[in-house]
């Protein structure tokens, strides 16, 4: 019987079979990775996943990009907007009034009904295969190796159940899985997640943690998984709330966790609170490898399937990804719980060149002088709103967050009076903070008028770089953007022989056609890709070391640090398509894109 996700992506012509024999090594995940850069990109289910390092063959299938379009989202998890005026209209519910109010009331309620997970006496389709002690083995499981310097294969795609040590709280999340052996499994969950915390409350109490891992099964469990709920919600009451049934779960074979009956694998097994393995790198959503650190593992007991699984799975690096069509839908739905604390807020946007946490753009209501401000602060204290390095807030007459004009808009009410730059929280993939997960922070409020003309000349490209290398050889391109408005941005690469805070001070004299200067490395950056562009400098700057301000000129310093920066960590690479690989596919037409398209998304080393 067919994949019952498999059958709604064929239906809705969403869905690329691929029959050839492929590797479960670079191959598979580089062929996901460029499918879903395209327009037109669709679901991929390889069919015939082989590990040719091992010589084997591996009759589950796997299915990447599940979550190829805005289509696949709808399909999946519904129409954002829509759940978001649902819960919006929950959070305003006022006491009934009449009868007809009564009525309206109860029936809302009534839907709520579906929101807590079922529990089955039964087992359930994930169970229909059960493998214990030494017959449960990782290897028989077609997992990826994403990139050539991770540390190994990972479970991109894993739905990591994990219960509190009195048994009252519950949690799905979304991690990679670092494979070391047959069973041991690493637990990557960072210091901010629910499951760090239970882990804690364990390694006190010196009980090994019961975990269990879901593959697979309805699309929604994976979204659930890294939705941004408050703690202690568990994830799965929002599938019943958004799909209008109640999730069904069935208890663990070797332990007491609670899986989905309908997940394609279940991975069973205890974390031993006392030991620490060292996990990584990883090629990640930040496009740039996350380095070694230790995590707590997981010591498999069973692994459960279907009769006839598929293995999900996903693959992270340099956007665009479908982190893109999860976060929009994450971003929809969220918008009114971000409202509870942020009243005034109209509405926000994350774009997937910034990373998400990287930077948000911000729609509001402004009432008196400092209310952008205020609300910076109020993200910077919510959730997993708190991670956010760079944030705009623009006023209610605004163009839409996400169109081009977006950006002339902002541009033409930046102010080096009104930029606030602080420290706290940052993500802990972070890489350019100079301390682990705490680091620089941006506000810009671009909510009031448009600043006044100070004047500077704007010269064409080709004499401003000439001007700019008479006074220093380090810089190799120049390229300014939006010269029409009040804050032309200049773009200029490097060769970093040194802090850049020495160029800046020499290009001081320059200063007169100049309003906002970025400096990048020469290799690995196209000054004429501004969607990259924006990747690049808001990965690469902590505002407390990077941004200089002299008068009304703003520089930012995006190269990648080293020791002339003073800093003290390992700076990661980037992530990048092995280049052997990509010819090979390309010759034989699995991949069928140009040297264009390689260039523009930076798929392979020195693009």
């Amino acid at each position: 019987m067919e994949d019952k996700i498999i059958k709604q992506l064929k239906q809705h012509n969403l869905l690329k079979v691929i029959d050839e024999p492929l590797d479960i090594y670079l191959e598979i995940p580089h062929i996901a990775y460029i499918e879903v850069k395209k327009e037109d990109s669709k679901a991929l289910l390889f069919t015939n996943p082989i590990d040719k390092k091992n010589h084997k063959e591996f009759t589950t299938p796997v299915l990447m990009n599940v979550f190829c379009n805005e289509e696949a989202v709808e399909l999946f998890i519904g129409d954002g907007d829509k759940i978001a005026a649902e819960i919006q209209s929950l959070l305003k519910m006022k006491p009934p009034s009449g009868f007809m109010d009564k009525l309206s009331m109860f029936g809302q309620l009534f839907n709520l009904k579906s929101v807590f997970p079922k529990r089955l006496s039964s087992k359930g389709e994930c169970q229909q295969i059960i493998k214990k002690g030494a017959e449960a083995k990782l290897s028989d499981l077609p997992i990826l190796t994403t990139w050539e310097q991770d540390g190994g294969p990972f479970i991109t795609m894993g739905q990591v159940y994990t219960t509190s040590l009195d048994g009252k709280m519950h949690n799905v999340g979304m991690y990679r899985l670092q494979v070391y052996d047959d069973q041991t499994l690493g637990m990557h969950w960072q210091i901010h997640k629910d499951s760090n915390h239970f882990f804690h409350e364990y390694k006190k109490a010196g009980k090994k943690m019961p975990v269990s891992i879901g593959i697979g099964g309805d699309p929604m469990y994976i979204w659930c998984g890294q939705a941004p709920l408050p703690i202690g919600v568990f994830e799965l009451m929002l599938y019943g709330f958004v799909k209008k049934e109640n999730a069904r779960l069935v208890k663990s074979i070797t332990n007491d966790i609670y899986v989905p009956h309908d997940v394609d694998f279940v991975i069973e097994g205890f974390v031993d609170v006392e030991n620490m393995r060292m996990e990584g790198p990883f090629g990640d959503h930040t496009g740039y490898y996350t380095l070694e650190e230790e995590y707590p593992f997981l010591e498999v007991t069973a692994i459960t399937s279907k009769k006839n699984p598929v293995f999900a799975a996903t693959v992270v690096g340099k956007p665009l990804l479908e982190d893109k069509y999860m976060g929009h839908a994450t971003e929809r739905i969220f918008l009114p719980l971000l409202q509870t604390t942020a009243p005034d807020l109209i509405d926000y946007y994350m774009p997937e060149n910034g990373v998400f946490h990287n930077l948000i753009l911000g729609k509001i209501k402004t009432a008196y002088p400092g209310h952008a401000q205020q609300i910076m602060h109020a993200f910077w204290g919510v959730g997993q709103m708190s991670f956010v390095k760079h944030a705009i807030f623009v006023n209610q007459d605004a163009p839409e967050l996400s169109s081009d004009e977006i950006i002339p808009y902002i541009l033409n009410r930046v102010d080096t009076e009104t930029l606030l730059i602080t420290k706290g929280v940052v993500d802990a993939l972070d890489h350019s903070s100079p301390k682990f997960a705490v680091g620089g922070k941006l506000g810009v409020d671009c909510t009031g008028d448009e600043i006044e003309e100070l004047g500077i000349e704007v010269l064409e490209d080709a004499l401003l770089l000439e001007k700019m290398q008479n006074i220093s050889a380090d810089i190799k391109g120049l390229k300014q953007y939006f010269t029409d408005t009040k804050n032309p941005i200049v773009v200029i690469s490097v060769e970093k022989n040194r802090s850049q805070k020495y160029l800046i001070e020499e290009l001081k004299p320059l200063f007169s056609h100049i309003k906002i200067l970025a400096i990048v490395d020469e290799k690995n950056n196209t000054l004429d890709n501004p969607y990259m562009l924006v990747w690049r400098v808001v990965n690469n700057i902590d505002s407390n070391r990077d941004i200089y301000i002299d008068g009304h000129t703003i520089s930012i310093d995006a190269t990648n640090k080293n020791s002339h920066d003073n800093f003290q960590r390992r700076w990661p690479d980037d992530v990048v398509c092995t280049t052997s690989v990509i010819e090979d596919l390309r010759k034989r037409k699995i991949i069928n894109v140009d040297d264009a398209f390689i260039d523009f998304w930076g798929i392979v080393e020195g693009k």
